[in-house]
């Protein structure tokens, strides 16, 4: 029976990185889902003020799932990968392309209700490519 070892120090960086790029782009956007009722009772520009704070910290994440995820598939060995697997990729893939462009919409909103509708949507999504994400670890 094989000893389960400790991850080495590269793949821990690699997938604290991955991590907590996804706590801040998926948790982010739950907690701006939390805050957009309360901003619209105080008014004014809060919810652009909002936007714009997420964004400074949500698009660097973003940035770094993908940097991270690429790294991660380069450590898989062709031969070892199942056509479940890949299939299960490629949806996560195009799940996180459609969250990048619905937060961008989101972003470039000019109404509350488009705000709502594309931001829950990249929240949906967000959320889609994490459970992605765990089915691919394994």
């Amino acid at each position: 029976m094989d000893t389960v070892q400790l991850a080495d120090s590269l793949t821990t960086i690699r997938l604290v990185l991955h991590v907590f790029a996804a706590a801040i782009w998926v948790g982010g956007q739950l907690v701006m889902m939390g805050l957009v009722p309360t901003e619209r009772k105080l008014g004014g520009n809060t919810e652009r003020i909002l936007l714009r704070a997420f964004s400074f910290w949500a698009w660097p994440a973003l940035a770094v799932l993908i940097i991270t995820g690429f790294w991660n598939l380069a450590t898989f060995q062709g031969d070892t990968i199942s056509s479940a697997w890949m299939a299960v990729l490629w949806i996560k893939l195009a799940i996180v392309v459609a969250a990048g462009v619905f937060q961008f919409l989101c972003d470039r909103a000019r109404t509350h209700r488009s705000v709502d509708v594309w931001g829950s949507l990249s929240c949906t999504c967000s959320v889609l490519a994490l459970f992605g994400g765990v089915l691919l670890a394994g």
